[in-house]
This record gives structure tokens, sequence and C-alpha cells, in this order.
């Protein structure tokens, strides 16, 4: 699992090591994973690191140092180095003394157009993680020029103007092809929209002593999941295995009920359970569904419920759903037409997924917000709500009504933006609610296999919600290795 912390623990445990360690090594280690990460970027780009040209933007505190060092390692592999400092009389002095030893040059600002137009690498080490509310006007021109030119950018420990604690960008920042960044992601680098900025990431270990339990996020991988995948043994039946309840669809959105019963029968349930006005539809195309046209209560039994797609104005079923003692999700419609005092006094778990149009409704805020936080809008509305919040979107985070850790997800693509592949996703999370799953673990488990399955049902190329449905047994099969 990939965890991400917080500035403050970052720069907690930093003190920690420093206090072990000879003054000045913990800079010379994440020097050293940062030069060789730019010579492997100098090999790609300009084919050899020995004559390659590389400009060093440099800030005032550690994270120009670190700039600077691994500038000087650079150089004396016979790369054409040149630090260009922001203020001079603040630059880290011994890394500049380090960088002129090793033959690296030093220029004024004037002429840093200039030399990153002839630049094969840039390296933003304007801004370290402590930096907020976007860049310095007199920083904005170089990351201008650096965007302009045809250089590869890498930014040491976070782009230069994006926010390390909350993945906000409130203004200019650097766009960087390759993020390296040292003893632990920060959360900024896995929430968007500065996860944009950070191009790929690069985790240099320098040794810090943090604690899982300390995190702010997590991001599962491949094996995470895999464990946590419903598989049936021997003895199991259809229920055992778990039956998933879709209260969904109406006259005018059939196709929703359509799409999430789709995702539901590939999520590892054992029966799927659909109540609404769209049942014949659905045994037109799934005739393996249960279909009753009795309401919620008279549905038969269910281990998890999955309310809200394409619902229209069906209040009454919503309320229905969320008087039921099992896990429910709440989806699209259902996230407006649910009462909020209903849902905060259910006994059983809830899972909410709105998107940000959707969460800023909710929020009463304007959708902009909540896409420029989303962190703190997944937190805020989980709080108010008591239950665990879904943010669906191009970083989709998962937050728990008892808090702790949020989960982060950027399995997806952004073919993924097409109508019903929400739906897909309710149908498919609420199967793994139904098969025992926590909230938060079918939350995050659902969107991971979700975004895969969008993955390998759009090949680079435009897929129906659909055909996702469809790559969902590809991309179970992916995760568990078979």
């Amino acid at each position: 699992m990939r965890t991400a912390y917080s500035v403050e623990m970052v720069r907690t445990a930093e003190r920690e090591l420093m206090a072990r360690l000879p003054e000045g090594a913990l800079m010379q280690r994440a020097a050293a994973g940062l030069a060789a990460a730019c010579a492997e970027v100098l090999r790609r780009v300009a084919g050899r690191v020995y004559g390659g040209r590389v400009v060093l933007l440099v800030g005032s505190g550690d994270n120009g140092g670190d700039a600077l060092y691994a500038g000087a390692r650079l150089a004396g592999r016979g790369a054409g180095v040149t630090a260009v400092p922001l203020t001079p009389e603040r630059a880290h002095g011994a890394g500049l003394a380090a960088l002129r030893r090793a033959g690296g040059q030093v220029a004024g600002s004037g002429s840093a157009g200039e030399l990153i137009a002839r630049a094969d690498l840039v390296v933003d080490g304007i801004v370290g993680i402590g930096g907020r509310g976007g860049l310095r006007e007199e920083a904005v021109p170089l990351a201008d020029a650096a965007a302009r030119s045809r250089a590869a950018v890498v930014a040491v420990d976070l782009p230069s103007g994006v926010d390390a604690d909350t993945g906000q960008v409130r203004g200019a920042a650097v766009r960087a092809d390759l993020t390296v960044t040292f003893g632990a992601h920060k959360p900024g680098l896995l929430i968007d929209p500065a996860r944009e900025y950070a191009g790929s990431v690069r985790l240099v270990d320098i040794g810090l002593p943090l604690p899982a339990e300390a995190a702010e996020l997590e991001a599962l991988q491949h094996a995470d999941v895999a464990r946590l995948l419903p598989v049936p043994g021997a003895e199991s039946d259809k229920y055992r295995r778990g039956v998933v309840g879709i209260a969904a669809g109406s006259a005018r959105y059939p196709g929703a009920a359509v799409l999430a019963v789709a995702g539901a029968l590939r999520g590892g349930a054992g029966a799927v359970r659909y109540v609404g006005p769209a049942g014949d539809a659905v045994i037109a195309r799934y005739p393996e569904t249960l279909v009753s046209d009795q309401g919620p209560k008279r549905a038969g039994r269910v281990q998890a419920w999955v309310v809200g797609p394409g619902a229209g104005d069906d209040a009454g079923t919503v309320a229905e759903v969320l008087a039921a003692e099992v896990p429910v999700l709440i989806d699209a419609d259902g996230l407006r037409l649910a009462d909020a005092g209903a849902v905060r006094g259910r006994t059983a778990p809830t899972l909410m997924t709105p998107h940000a149009g959707e969460a800023a409704a909710l929020l009463g805020v304007g959708r902009e917000e909540v896409e420029g936080a989303r962190l703190a809008s997944a937190r805020e509305l989980a709080e108010r709500y008591g239950a665990t919040v879904l943010l669906k979107g191009s970083t989709t985070v998962v937050a728990g009504v008892e808090g702790g850790p949020v989960r982060v997800n950027a399995t997806g693509t952004s073919w993924l933006a097409t109508a019903g592949s929400g739906d897909v996703l309710s149908g498919l999370t609420g199967s793994l609610l139904a098969a025992g799953l926590s909230t938060v673990d079918a939350g995050s488990v659902g969107a991971y296999v979700h975004g895969l399955a969008g993955r390998f049902a759009a090949d680079g190329a435009p897929a129906g919600a659909h055909d996702v449905a469809g790559a969902i047994p590809g991309a179970w099969r992916d995760v568990r290795g078979v």
C-alpha cells in the first residue's frame, strides 16, 4: 500500500532522523536519489548525461539545497549545470559551493529564460513542501519558460506552487514531468488538482521513521485489492456470498437500472435483486436477476442496498431503503432525495458516492470549490452525514466516517467520463458491500477495479458504460493474477 503523510509528520520525522545522523547526511541522501533520477531523464531526452544541459531553479530553502547538491553530482559526471538562484543572498551556501567545485555555473535570473530555452533538463527547486498559495511573482516567468521549453522538468519533492497537504493549487505552479519526493509521498502528489502538476512520481527512501497509522492518505495497490476481493469458498451459496438489492431506474432512465445491475452481477455477490420500474429492461438483459415490483421492503433478503441511480423523483423508495438495517450505497438522484437526518440516523453503514457537482450541492458550495479541495470536501461530507463518502473524479477519494487515512484511487481513465459509468460503479461497489466488505474497503476496491475496467474497456479509444461493466471480470482477474 502506498501511503502519504502530512508536512507536519514529515518534518517531525526529519528532525528525529537528523538528530541521529551527521550534519548534512539527510540532504545528501535526498540529493543522491534526485541526481540518479535526473541522470535517467537526461539519458532519455539527451541520450547521455555527459554534455547534457541542466538548469537548476533554486529557492532559498532546503529544497534548493537538494537541487544544488544533485546538480553538483551531475556536473561531476560531465553535465553542463547552471544554477539560477531566485534570491542569491538566501541560497544554500554549501550547496552553491559544492556545485562550483564540481564545475557547475551560477547565473542571474535575467538570463534564465535563454538558459531554459536551451536546456535538456530543468530542475524545480524553487519551493519545498512548506510552500503555500502558488508561486511568488518573481518565480512565475521561470515556470512559464520551463513550460514553453522542450526541456524535461523534474520537481524536487513537490512541484513548486502546489499545496503538499491538500492538493490545492491556488495560483501559478510548476508543471513537472517527474517529481522526485523524499521519505514519503505527500497528499498533494496523489490528489487532484495538484497531482496533474506532478507528472510521474518517484519516491526516494531516505530512512524517515513514519508509522503507517499516522498516514493522511492510503492508495491501494494490486496486492492490497487482491486480499480484499471476495472469493467464494467450497461451502458458499448465494446467500453466503451476499445478495445485493438495486433500487434504481425510472421510466425516464431505465438504462441506469440495467447498468447498475450489470456492475452488481460482476461484483462478487451471490445474487442481485432488482426493485423498480425498469424490471422488464433488466430481465431482458440479465435474466439471472431477481426482479420485484413490490418495493424494497417486500423484495426479499438482501445484505446491502444500492439506491438512487436514475431514480428520478422517487423519494419514497429512497426513504424505504434508508430505513433498512443493512449497508446502503446512495448514488446519483438518491443523494438529492435522501433526507440528511435519515442518513445521519442510520445504525447500519452508509456509503455516499457523489461526483463533484453532487458533492457541491450537498455542501452548498460551487463545484469549482469541491474540485479544488477534493480531500477537504470528502472529509466534510463524511462528517456532516455520518457516512463514508466516495468522491468520484480523476482521482477518486474515499473518506471514512471514523476519520483516519483517506483512501485515494488513481486507476481510472478520462474515458470513464461517460454516461452510466457511475451506475456501473455503484452496482459493483454495492455487491462488494453485500459480500461483507466495509464501506471504506468496498468503496476503495470498487473504485480500483472500476478504474482498471475502464482502462481495459477503452484501450485508448472511446468506450461506453456497458463496455466498462463487461471489462470488470478481466480487471478482477488481473488484480488476482489469474
